[in-house]
């Protein structure tokens, strides 16, 4: 069990875990922060950020994960490698269980974000991220101009996604595995309709062509009726079957929507119904699931806290 109670523990380290440890370190509430399997997020995975303000050129995303880390660790937030396997948000003291060791904090941020469902088939691993295979259309859109890219998905987030890439792709494959899409009604209709998008119906991703060369060259596609395959000639592949957010250790602790999203209380963004608990990013944001509107919510996570702790010193 650890010695000491800390003010305040933040878990996880992409954009929004290390806002937070940056507006609490300058609050001398001296953060502790623990880093999951993935340190620094996501945006660790991206070669190229090019929608975070203040970087006119774009900015690589693992070193703008390291510059924030810097940041927090100049204003005196402390890192510790450690996975949250189970809590106890009861009382004044929260407890978070890390394997053999304990955590003890006057006030929790959560910031553990969301990993995004991937179809698991050959090629798309080693190709994910700066090497064609990647979930988000907003993030890296504008580096696939007059190419043929592929979404793969049927609801919302495919068509949105799919029509997002028409401003930049000269023609955009939706590959769904039935004959319909499960998107809303005028998602689906302006999806069809559209002239860049075509749809390829009753059909699943078996392949991403490239490895060898280290890029996407192409998607090989089976359907799922005839069992004919082919290969779509495409350079960027755009998976958008959904996110998990990562919120298993939280599970009967804190209240989680279905979909496994914490779940705020009305009328703040990172506010949980539990006194001294706080929430922040992609974890707790299914709609916007940006590094800088994750990196807004660590920012009023951390002013909560800050507001929090101030009115129940002692």
């Amino acid at each position: 069990m650890s010695s000491t109670v800390e003010n305040v523990i933040i878990v996880g380290t992409g954009c929004a875990g290390l806002t937070s440890a940056i507006y609490t370190a300058r609050a001398n509430l001296s953060p502790l922060v623990l880093e999951g399997s993935l340190p620094g997020g996501q945006l660790t995975t991206t070669s190229e950020v090019e929608n975070f303000p203040g970087f006119p050129h774009g900015i690589d995303g693992f070193q703008l994960m390291s510059n924030l880390r810097e940041q927090a660790t100049r204003f005196g937030a402390r890192f510790e490698q450690a996975m949250v396997s189970s809590v106890d948000l009861k009382g004044p003291v929260k407890r978070l269980v890390c394997g053999e060791k304990t955590y003890e904090a006057k006030a929790i941020i959560i910031a553990t974000g969301a990993s995004p469902r991937m179809t698991g088939i050959p090629g798309e691993k080693e190709l994910y991220g700066g090497k064609g295979v990647t979930t988000c259309a907003t993030c890296d859109g504008a580096f696939y101009r007059k190419m043929e890219v592929a979404v793969l998905g049927g609801g919302d987030s495919a068509c949105e996604e799919a029509l997002f890439l028409t401003r930049f792709a000269s023609k955009v494959y939706l590959v769904h595995r039935r004959d319909t899409l499960r998107a809303s009604r005028i998602m689906a209709e302006r999806t069809v309709a559209h002239p860049k998008i075509q749809m390829v119906w009753d059909s699943v991703p078996v392949e991403v062509e490239g490895v060898q060369a280290g890029a996407v060259s192409g998607l090989k596609v089976r359907n799922v009726k005839t069992q004919a395959e082919s290969v779509l000639p495409v350079k960027g592949i755009f998976v958008a079957i959904g996110h998990k957010p990562n919120s298993e250790a939280f599970v009967g602790a804190l209240e989680l929507d279905e979909a496994g999203y914490f779940k705020p209380v009305l009328g703040s963004q990172v506010r949980t119904s539990v006194p001294g608990v706080f929430v922040a990013g992609d974890c707790a944001d299914h709609v916007y699931r940006q590094a800088i509107t994750a990196a807004g919510m660590g920012c009023q996570a951390a002013i909560e806290t800050e507001r929090w702790l101030a009115e129940h010193e002692g």
